[in-house]
């Protein structure tokens, strides 16, 4: 198995190269690419990915000149991906609250269940209470992913985080160029998976809140989920995939 990794990094100096130190000796050798999309970072973001560059030949450093946000450079990433020769592209966060250890392991799961998106979900066992999530945040959280159940069709107990794993089925047909290019781009890439049909799975990841800082804003984030959710209702991206809405 081939794995193609994607790490967007903004202002991660502090926790980068801890979050990929962290990933398993047994690992390396299954990652053909990690690609470090350094999005105009102005601390030494750049610098630790370097560093990173020295100690594993996998890895390549890209550098925006000026910062693009989340969603442009996680498509990048992906878009880098799609033309390798990779069978699954990971998304993995530079400031470590997602678990770098479970990246082979969860490739080869979504594989074998022949899953095109496989979602980490910090609320299938708790994960998230256990990690420090504030409470205020699980309710909420349950509460719109609830509300994008009903409405996208798929069995996921969350969709926000951010551990998300892209099969060749979705590499090859999610349009990922025509996605947003805020946060809730890997809400969109859910939609056009629902809107497609392809299979999406999810499993259990263990999530850490420490001094991390977050550059997602709770209210807009929110009213921007409401806006995907009215979209796709809509046919949206139905009509962003090329496939007729079932009604």
């Amino acid at each position: 198995m081939k794995l193609f990794v994607v790490v967007p990094a903004y202002q991660a100096e502090a926790t980068l190269e801890a979050t990929l130190d962290r990933i398993p000796q047994a690992t390396w050798p299954e990652i053909s690419t990690l690609l470090v999309i350094d999005d105009g970072s102005r601390d030494g973001t750049f610098l630790a990915a370097e560093r990173a560059a020295g100690r594993h030949p996998q890895v390549r450093v890209h550098r925006s000149e000026h910062n693009r946000g989340y969603g442009p450079t996680v498509k990048a990433g992906l878009e880098a991906a799609r033309a390798s020769d990779c069978d699954v592209a990971v998304v993995l966060h530079a400031d470590g609250q997602y678990p770098p250890e479970r990246i082979l392991g969860s490739a080869a799961r979504s594989q074998e269940r022949g899953i095109a998106l496989l979602q980490g979900s910090r609320h299938l066992d708790g994960g998230a209470r256990k990690g420090g999530m504030p409470l205020y945040k699980v309710a909420a959280g349950r509460a719109l992913c609830a509300l994008e159940r009903r409405v996208l069709g798929l069995p996921l107990t969350d969709f926000h985080s951010g551990y998300l794993l892209h099969g060749r089925a979705a590499l090859d047909r999610i349009p990922y160029e025509k996605l947003g290019d805020s946060f809730d781009f890997d809400l969109q890439v859910l939609a056009c998976a629902a809107a497609l049909g392809l299979p999406v799975g999810e499993e259990a990841i263990p999530t850490r809140y420490a001094d991390e800082v977050s550059h997602l804003r709770p209210i807009p984030y929110g009213l921007r989920v409401l806006a995907v959710l009215r979209r796709f209702r809509a046919g949206e991206f139905h009509r962003l995939c090329g496939v007729p809405r079932r009604i």
